[in-house]
């Protein structure tokens, strides 16, 4: 354990009632802060942002601390000249262990100054949270990718294996241009690796300052929308009939909202309810456990889908989102449609979900199409112990009486890019967040302090780690 690992679990307020950092931050979390404040106070957004400029700050930090420019590879295209990346590349000693990679995306979702409190591309410090547009998603660990690479480079560290940082733009915005999408097609052997570290895993709180679990996020939904619309030869609204495009519509979406998809475990979740409801033990407890071993228990399966979050780890999700109808307000719709926004369990796909749909809403009027970009299908990496057991054994030192919990994302990262070309993909533990999700897509967006210094040590510990893998 690193001197910083001693240092970060005595910072944490973890679930052992262990108290808060002392004192002034170190030295080296200063230099690190001041890091991570350039890359929240550069603007990624695809409204008003570049990710080139991010990644070119970037590439400068590393050359810094001693890395070449052949060890540094910026990357865009002439279409869309500011969404533009960074691959970093530290050799291995070993040519025979296959290369690991660090991926993390620079841009960020887009804020509105006059929506939030505090203006959202500055970095602010305030009541034990960092502030701004990115700190919880995701330039936290962006920072702790680059930050690691450069001490590497400046300690003289030799890794075993080579390590790969792939920094990429358009996670949060695809439909323009993904940096992943983009290497895993163009560059695939500059990426290759054995494996990837990302977002997606991490710890959670109780909302209270109190560590009550840390995760390691071993697959994730897919990301599908469809299109539900009705259509009708409309007339003047001083004469209504009863077939009316909004109302048929209406009625469609009142049966989504009452249905609820079956329950369908794979290896992660199971492991995941099984271990978090003896953790957690009470009545939440007792039936995440029942469940995981009888998914048609349906008392249990009532009392764990109570949690919107497990729920949504339970089944495919559909939502509806966004709303379109009428043409002018003294006439009868001829058109109404309603795009639903679904998560879908692995096991399944667009055309099974399409197909659920169809049959919840059981009318021939409205038609139910696929809609939006389309991310390749969700492949959960294996729960493989040569990434778990390290994990593992970092979590037990800075996080005594926390187990480490497999974990499937109800979200969408860029890991799905990644499987098609042979790289399975991990979402790591280390930093932490609140229940109610700090911000994230949303206003006010924060990371707790002591979350990203102590996260930002465990990762450092644990990239060290896999690099030293025989």
């Amino acid at each position: 354990m690193s001197v910083y690992a001693a240092a970060g679990a005595l910072a944490l307020l973890s679930s052992a009632g262990a108290s808060a950092q002392d004192g002034k931050p170190r030295a080296d979390q200063l230099a690190f802060r001041d890091l991570y404040k350039e890359l929240v106070e550069t603007d990624t957004s695809v409204a008003t942002g570049s990710c080139t400029l991010a990644a070119e700050k970037m590439a400068t930090r590393l050359k810094e601390a001693g890395f070449t420019d052949a060890q540094l590879l910026p990357f865009s295209v002439k279409e869309f000249p500011l969404d533009g990346g960074l691959v970093a590349i530290l050799p291995g000693s070993d040519s025979k262990a296959k290369p690991m990679l660090l991926l993390g995306h620079l841009d960020v979702v887009n804020a509105r100054r006059e929506d939030w409190q505090r203006d959202p591309y500055r970095f602010i410090e305030e009541n034990g949270y960092f502030y701004g547009r990115g700190t919880a998603d995701m330039k936290a660990m962006v920072a702790t990718w680059v930050d690691t690479m450069a001490r590497f480079k400046t300690e003289g560290f030799k890794p075993r294996r080579t390590i790969k940082m792939a920094l990429t733009c358009g996670e949060e915005s695809g439909a323009r241009f993904n940096g992943a999408q983009w290497l895993a097609q163009n560059k695939p052997d500059l990426i290759a690796a054995e494996f990837a570290l990302n977002e997606g895993g991490g710890g959670r709180t109780d909302g209270k300052n109190k560590l009550v679990s840390q995760s390691m996020q071993v697959g994730e939904k897919s990301n599908r929308s469809f299109e539900l619309q009705t259509t009708n030869p409309g007339g003047h609204s001083s004469i209504p009939i009863k077939d009316n495009a909004i109302y048929e519509l209406s009625d469609a979406l009142v049966k989504l909202r009452a249905y609820a998809f079956p329950v369908r475990f794979n290896d992660t979740t199971r492991a995941y309810f099984a271990k978090e409801g003896a953790s957690r033990g009470g009545e939440m407890g007792r039936a995440m456990v029942a469940l995981s071993k009888n998914p048609n228990d349906k008392a249990a399966e009532a009392i764990v889908s109570t949690d919107r979050g497990f729920n949504s780890m339970l089944r495919t999700t559909c939502v509806a989102t966004m709303l379109d109808a009428g043409h002018a307000v003294n006439a009868l719709p001829q058109r109404a449609k309603a795009t639903v926004n679904c998560r879908i369990i692995p096991g399944e796909d667009a055309d099974t979900t399409r197909a659920a749909l169809a049959k919840v809403i059981g009318d021939p009027k409205v038609s139910v199409t696929l809609v939006g970009r389309l991310r390749p299908v969700a492949v959960p990496p294996p729960l493989d112990s040569r990434i778990m057991a390290p994990a593992e054994k970092l979590v037990a030192r800075y996080f005594p009486g926390i187990a480490l919990i497999p974990t499937m994302s109800t979200g969408a990262t860029d890991a799905t890019y990644l499987a098609p070309i042979g790289i399975p993909t991990y979402g790591v533990p280390g930093g932490w967040g609140d229940p109610d999700g700090n911000g994230a897509h949303g206003l006010n967006e924060r990371r707790e302090v002591r979350s990203v210094y102590v996260g930002r040590d465990f990762l450092y510990d644990l990239v060290k780690a896999y690099a030293s893998q025989p």
